[in-house]
């Protein structure tokens, strides 16, 4: 049961993921409360449900602690992206409108469920037409400025992490990172950039990464851990 979502009633959608990489099971709450299962290729999957099983109460514990943390959304707040103002708006039902760049976005209540997803769907819209218009010419002025060449860029709204590059050089980003600080977006396309050249995270790869970054990759690799690739 490779990278298989299931739903089940008492903790929601579980996704199985076999991982090359692991030599043990491991199990983790998104932002979203959703259920990640990490888990070696010798591992069947009734040993993965029955692992689940037992972590049930754990699990509900940490979607509840997600509950408490996350960001609360009202009617009334105004907040602005990178090429946006958000507006958003009591109506009877989910709604939105476009005025130029301004988004207005309606709802009777955005703290419930319904009300999260239709916000979170809007704002990933808003962030991949962002992505979309800004990423591809500031990757290229990078990597002109630093001597890098790649293949083709895609956007993509990825769970996992900012960005990747592939073995032909072709540099997948992540639309989430239409929410960073402009110093941490250039950082994760010159983090890309280098991997054109070095296909690892050696020593080699932090060093360049260094050269490019104004000695700071460590650092800024440290700030980007504090946000999150989930839209809400």
């Amino acid at each position: 049961m490779p990278n298989k979502v299931v739903h089940f009633k008492s903790i929601g959608p579980v996704t199985f993921f076999r991982n090359r990489r692991s030599k043990n099971m491991k199990i983790s709450v998104k932002p979203d409360k959703s259920v990640l299962i990490s888990f070696p290729y010798f591992i069947s999957e009734k040993e993965a449900l029955s692992f689940l099983s037992k972590n049930e109460t754990w699990i509900k514990t940490q979607q509840e602690r997600v509950s408490e943390r996350r960001k609360k959304y009202e009617s009334g707040e105004v907040f602005s992206t990178k090429l946006h103002t958000v507006q958003l708006l009591s109506g009877s039902e989910n709604d939105v409108e476009t005025a130029g760049n301004v988004v207005k976005i309606y709802s009777d209540n955005f703290e419930s469920e319904k009300g999260r997803v239709f916000l979170d769907n809007i704002l990933t819209q808003v962030f991949r037409y962002e992505a979309r218009t800004l990423l591809p010419p500031r990757i290229k002025t990078l990597a002109l400025a630093h001597n890098f060449s790649f293949n083709k860029i895609t956007i993509r709204n990825n769970k996992r992490n900012w960005g990747s590059c592939s073995s032909q050089n072709n540099i997948s980003l992540n639309l989430q990172m239409m929410k960073l600080p402009d110093h941490l977006i250039d950082y994760i396309l010159l983090h890309e950039l280098v991997h054109t050249e070095i296909k690892n995270h050696s020593e080699k790869f932090w060093k360049k990464l260094d050269q490019v970054s104004n000695g700071k990759a460590r650092e800024l690799a440290g700030e980007v851990k504090k946000y999150s690739t989930y839209t809400i």
